[in-house]
């Protein structure tokens, strides 16, 4: 086991303020101790000089497709692409990710459960990657958003049978879908998929099995569905309104807000992003900000997300997210917090997200202070090393 102090910087430590000139202890894979710099002035071992720089916890991507590699039609290149293929690059985007400072990764719906050996193996130490939680198939409606690689299911009865078939192949929480979406032709956002019983008899179910729950909901009546149903997090909430703000923020229901979906696909809407796609975007653009912005005012739990893996939403930009969620508003130290210890916190990883005694060691060194200066968190380029399970990450 190899012990190493991390000192000459500051903490960023998940939760509170930077705490100016301290340093951190790691032995092994966990943290042993967190302090002033002047605590460890005795200390002999291994030493990593973080002077001018900031240790914060690895960030987490709580909505993401490992299967997609942000191309501009990324469904066709999983048709009829080999298995064996679409796993490697999955592993590909998975290891992206964690050399960009994402050290946790909830995959929100893949392809014929090819992502799992691939969560398997990172979550094992097989293969270098960030921690993984897959949600298998996501769950729709005939017709529904997503049907083309979902698991589609109509009436309560064959909704909770989908949510059993995702448990038995091995997911670790259960996607359902409860609108319309983007990238599906033919469906309107704002339209609510399943009934609320559906919802509720499906979210139940996996409740049963112990698995969290992640709704793509984007109108707000497909939102209050799946908030009243027991919905763990709301992914996007894009026309979310009063009645559902109140309902999510008495249940304590997350919102990942997924900013860089949209906000990428507008920027590249001459790139060969289908023009259905363009459209719904720039319909949905201004509402998307307006309900992250009244989430957040009201002291909702933000949890970020970037969907990536959709169009020019790239594996290993995740971070780019950061900024978005400060250009709406939310302050530098709370998009942090999002990315840290809120976003495991969602992700039920109970000893990750943060610099504590006996947390795992999952680490970005920045340079500067990210909570004054966003970036320094947000850009790649300034990071200086990522950290997982104790172990140095070649970037």
């Amino acid at each position: 086991m190899t012990t190493v102090l991390y000192s000459g910087g500051d903490v960023f430590n998940g939760a509170d303020p930077i705490l100016r000139d301290h340093a951190v202890l790691v032995d092994g894979d966990s943290i042993q101790d967190v302090g002033p710099a002047e605590k460890f002035a005795d200390y002999q071992g291994e030493k990593i000089d973080t002077t001018g720089g900031t240790i914060m916890p690895g960030m987490a991507d709580c909505h993401v497709h490992l299967v997609y590699g942000g191309e501009a039609v990324p469904s066709a290149h999983i048709e009829g692409a080999n298995p064996a293929e679409v796993t490697l690059r999955a592993l590909e985007h998975a290891q992206a990710n964690l050399k960009s400072g994402i050290t946790a990764v909830r995959d929100c719906g893949g392809h014929n459960y090819l992502e799992f050996p691939v969560r398997d193996a990172c979550n094992s130490g097989r293969f270098l990657g960030p921690n993984i939680m897959a949600s298998g198939k996501m769950i729709c409606m005939t017709g529904g958003h997503g049907n083309r690689f979902g698991r589609v299911a109509d009436g309560c009865d064959e909704v909770v049978k989908a949510v059993r078939e995702q448990i038995h192949a091995g997911s670790d929480l259960i996607k359902i879908m409860a609108t319309g979406g983007v990238m599906t032709k033919g469906v309107d956002p704002e339209d609510a998929h399943y009934s609320a019983e559906e919802l509720a008899a499906g979210i139940g179910e996996a409740k049963r099995f112990r698995r969290t729950t992640a709704s793509h909901a984007q109108g707000a009546e497909g939102i209050m569905n799946a908030v009243m149903g027991g919905i763990t997090s709301i992914e996007h909430g894009i026309f979310m309104d009063q009645e559902c703000l109140d309902a999510m923020m008495e249940r304590g229901t997350y919102l990942v807000p997924t900013l860089a979906a949209v906000k990428n696909i507008l920027v590249n809407k001459d790139n060969g992003i289908a023009d259905y796609v363009v459209e719904k975007c720039i319909r949905i653009y201004e509402k998307h900000v307006e309900s992250f912005e009244m989430f957040y005012k009201a002291g909702g739990k933000i949890a970020m997300g970037t969907d990536a893996g959709t169009p020019f939403n790239l594996h290993g930009k995740n971070t780019d997210e950061l900024t978005y969620m400060v250009e709406c508003g939310m302050s530098h130290l709370d998009a942090l917090k999002s990315a840290t210890s809120v976003a495991h916190e969602l992700m039920q990883f109970e000893d990750r997200g943060r610099i504590r005694e006996g947390f795992k060691a999952d680490l970005l060194i920045v340079n500067g202070d990210p909570e004054d200066d966003i970036r320094m968190a947000a850009d790649t380029a300034n990071h200086r090393q990522v950290i997982k399970n104790g172990e140095a990450v070649a970037l």
